[in-house]
């Protein structure tokens, strides 16, 4: 079974000083990183996500800025697939479900961010699609919500999403235990 690592929004302005900075960023890269690393050494087939605002009024992500760049921990080698996407759900309106297809993954590894919004969008899609999906949690970031006139901490967030994914959608799995498998 060909796994493929998807990485979803590990752009600058979700890092301390961007446009949009998120809870637990540097640390959910620098596990992506590691993820990257492996897919490359093994010669894996992966995918980096990269969202590219449509509306000025968003503020973050804005075509042409230094914000909307893939950050530097993850930044794509040469030849690399680089997908564009306007829309939460990685599959909308892009190449991605054809390149996964043309390079046989059956399996998506999934990491990034944001863990309420794209990585749920993403992740929910593939299933629906017919992939196995595994979500690493420790190389996703969130922010803090506000619901009712209650904030929402970052860490109860992501947590509420990777349980849910992880009732039906996804086996939800920390870096360590990633790096620990093997596809199939």
């Amino acid at each position: 079974m060909t796994r493929a690592l998807v990485l979803v929004d590990i752009q600058n302005d979700y890092f301390p000083g961007g446009s949009m900075e998120l809870v637990g960023m540097e640390q959910a890269a620098a596990n992506a990183a590691r993820l990257l690393a492996r897919f490359r050494a093994d010669g894996a087939p992966r995918f980096l996500i990269r969202h590219l605002s449509q509306r000025p009024a968003a503020g973050f992500f804005m075509p042409g800025t230094a914000g909307a760049e893939i950050a530097a921990p993850v930044a794509p080698d040469p030849g690399e697939a680089v997908i564009e996407k306007h829309f939460p759900n990685s599959f909308r309106a892009t190449e991605l479900q054809q390149r996964l297809a043309e390079a046989g993954a059956e399996e998506l590894v999934i990491c990034g961010a944001m863990s309420h919004m794209c990585i749920d969008a993403t992740t929910r899609a593939a299933f629906d699609l017919g992939y196995r999906c595994t979500v690493v949690d420790d190389a996703c970031a969130t922010r803090d919500l506000e619901h009712r006139g209650e904030r929402l901490a970052a860490g109860a967030v992501h947590g509420a999403f990777m349980a849910a994914l992880g009732a039906v959608y996804a086996r939800v799995l920390g870096t360590e235990e990633l790096l620990a498998t093997r596809p199939g």
